[in-house]
This record gives structure tokens, sequence and C-alpha cells, in this order.
């Protein structure tokens, strides 16, 4: 168990640390431009952080404590052939989860 000095501490910490990393981007950076090569790198962020969220929860679902699921895996896999087929990434996000919730209502 954490002591709540060492919790304020790391609440303290994370806070300033999340205010210096915006402030990186909106205080110093201000009103000017940003390089182009910077600017082509940071297009790709939500490709990168979407799969980093999901990942876990599709190869290592804390609902099935670890264990293989064919609903999860079978979402996935839908949503990222709708998301190459269709360039579309609401209509992806629709399509795996009703793939998800369609597979659970079958299998269970």
């Amino acid at each position: 168990m954490i002591d709540r000095t060492e919790l304020w501490i790391v609440i303290i910490g994370l806070g300033i640390g999340s205010f210096a990393l915006r402030f990186a981007f909106t205080g110093l950076v201000g009103d000017r431009q940003l390089p182009v090569w910077l600017m082509r790198h940071l297009r790709y962020t939500a490709v990168g952080i979407l799969p980093a969220i999901i990942a876990p929860a599709v190869l290592w679902p804390a609902a099935t404590q670890g264990d293989f699921d064919l609903p999860r895996v079978s979402a996935a896999l839908v949503t990222l052939t709708l998301g190459l087929i269709w360039k579309n990434v609401v209509g992806s996000i629709i399509g795996g989860i009703a793939t998800l919730y369609a597979l659970q209502i079958l299998l269970n």
C-alpha cells in the first residue's frame, strides 16, 4: 500500500510532466510554423496510438484472464479489414463493435 505522501508526490509529478509536454507545443512553439518533417510525423500519431490502446485488450483481455478470446480477435480482424477496404475509421469501429457483440451473444 502506498502512503498518502508518496501518492501526492506521484500525482503532482505526473501533473507537472503532463503540463510540460503540452506547454512544449502550445507555449514554446506558439504561432511559429513547425518544420515539414515534424508535421509529417505528427499526422501518424493517432494511427500509432489507437492500436496501442486496443492491442492489449485483444491480445491479453482482462475479462478472460489472458486466455484466447475468439470474439475479440475476430472483431479486431474485421475492424482491420473494414478499415483497409473502406478507409473509414468510424465505419470500421462500428463494424468491429457489431462483430464483437454478435459473436459474444452467439458463442455464450
